[in-house]
């Protein structure tokens, strides 16, 4: 099986036409009129136009600890999820959106003080992903680390930014059913407990 190293094109096989902000607020819409390369030909495509959501980078980290065999998540409400059927409040990871020129490294250790009052030394970068490409340009910078977690959650979060979190110290022994469940329904924490749970079984065979 090919193992694609080489994207086929690159963005200067892009031709922006024009771009236009339709709205300026938590979030930014931009109208963009572009067209690009056909796969296999010369030729461009006809030109067309897509709304863009432009959001700042973003860092997220699973925090855990093999002597507690426990792990952290959040619980918080989000808007996306306003009418979900299960529930709006959450089950995340620790993350927050990258200040100017911070460091996706910085903007973790700052969120897990803020979001579960964990303090992080090594962390371990697992992927950066688009987590909604085909409307986002929203990078996210996922990580895990090894950190002393407190013995109970609590209550977390900055209220001038209309936070409300619950730290939620799960077991290992949660893992499986967190997976098999329902309750994770975004891509970080799915992906990030996914390596956990690998993490675990390797522990297991040594």
């Amino acid at each position: 099986m090919d193992i694609i190293q080489q994207a086929t094109y690159q963005h200067t096989d892009v031709e922006i036409q024009s771009r236009e902000f339709l709205y300026r607020g938590f979030v930014q819409v931009e109208k963009v009129s572009l067209q690009h390369r056909f796969f296999n030909q010369t030729d461009y495509t006809p030109v067309f136009q897509r709304e863009l959501i432009l959001r700042k980078e973003a860092a997220g980290v699973l925090i855990y600890n093999d002597l507690q065999q426990k792990f952290a998540l959040i619980e918080q409400f989000r808007i996306g999820a306003m009418d979900d059927i299960i529930s709006p409040w959450q089950l995340e990871i620790i993350a927050g959106v990258l200040d100017g020129d911070e460091t996706p490294e910085s903007c973790i250790r700052r969120e897990s003080l803020e979001e579960s009052g964990c303090e992080i030394n090594q962390l371990q970068k697992l992927f950066r992903f688009y987590p909604s490409a085909g409307a986002c340009n929203e990078i996210f910078h996922l990580y895990v680390a090894e950190a002393k977690l407190p013995d109970q959650g609590g209550i977390f979060g900055m209220p001038d930014e209309s936070e409300n979190i619950k730290l939620h110290l799960l077991p290992y022994s949660a893992i499986d059913d967190l997976l098999q469940g329902s309750r994770l329904c975004n891509a970080p924490v799915i992906m990030a407990v996914q390596w956990l749970q690998q993490h675990v079984a390797t522990l297991k065979n040594v």
